[in-house]
């Protein structure tokens, strides 16, 4: 993996991650675009440009980080369970469904689905949860399990919380918001699972490398969360569902 490889990769990390169109399926694309193999080295690189970009979260959101705010941090937790526990079991079976083939379809599907949560979307904003902190235990719950439905390459973590928390009442910000949060301890999780695996694989050329390409993804991702939630305030995820399918049917009618 070369340098530029290392921006490329960076900035499509930070630029999906918290977006609803499924960064590791763009990884994937991406990474076959560029020729660059999927080796223990270059899956471990991933992950931890990922995590770059979830640090960008601890920036954008300061205050949310301290021990006033410890009963948010519990249902950010539960909402982890499910998806730390199922991906934990069956790890090793989820890897295997890792192909360009799956991530086209499952970036239909999650644009159909998409279309068809706003289309019946509350519209009065009285009636939803525009807080984070005011999300309930139960509703942290449905959360996390929507968000297993992510270990299927292409649906992508951040759309499958946010129709989660959409479906229970959140407003589109409140759903934004909490899917940027509960990023912090799964792709914690990855990481350092990751990296206790694969830390000899990294010599000098590789640590450069790996230097760049966090770097990118973290200054990516910071600007696009504060973008992010500012389109929120004028759009809907109409957008999101939309780009999904034609990326989708693209990807089709490319690899047949």
């Amino acid at each position: 993996m070369t340098i530029f490889d290392s921006i490329i990769l960076g900035v499509i990390e930070g630029f999906t991650e918290f977006l609803p169109i499924s960064s590791t399926g763009h990884l994937i694309v991406a990474s076959e675009l560029l020729g660059i193999d999927q080796t223990n080295v270059t899956k471990a690189f991933e992950v931890i440009i990922q995590f770059a970009a979830i640090l960008a979260v601890v920036f954008n959101y300061k205050d949310k980080f301290s021990l006033q705010k410890i009963d948010l941090w519990v249902k950010v937790f539960l909402a982890f369970l499910p998806i730390g526990t199922i991906g934990y079991i069956f790890s090793h079976q989820i890897k295997e469904l890792f192909s360009v083939e799956i991530v086209a379809v499952m970036f239909i599907v999650g644009g159909v689905i998409f279309l068809i949560v706003e289309k019946f979307f509350i519209k009065d904003e009285s009636q939803l949860i525009n807080d984070v902190e005011k999300v309930t235990f139960k509703q942290s719950l449905v959360i996390g399990f929507a968000q297993v439905f992510a270990l299927i390459p292409g649906t992508s973590r951040a759309g499958s919380t946010i129709i989660g928390a959409l479906l229970v009442g959140l407003s589109r910000k409140a759903s934004a918001e909490f899917s940027f949060l509960l990023a912090m301890p799964v792709m914690s999780a990855v990481t350092a699972y990751d990296l206790l695996k694969h830390y000899h694989e990294f010599n000098d050329a590789h640590l450069v490398t790996l230097l760049v390409g966090f770097i990118v993804s973290f200054l990516v991702a910071y600007l696009t969360i504060k973008l992010f939630m500012a389109f929120l305030e004028k759009f809907t995820f109409v957008a999101f569902g939309v780009y999904r399918i034609i990326f989708g049917v693209i990807l089709l009618l490319l690899i047949n």
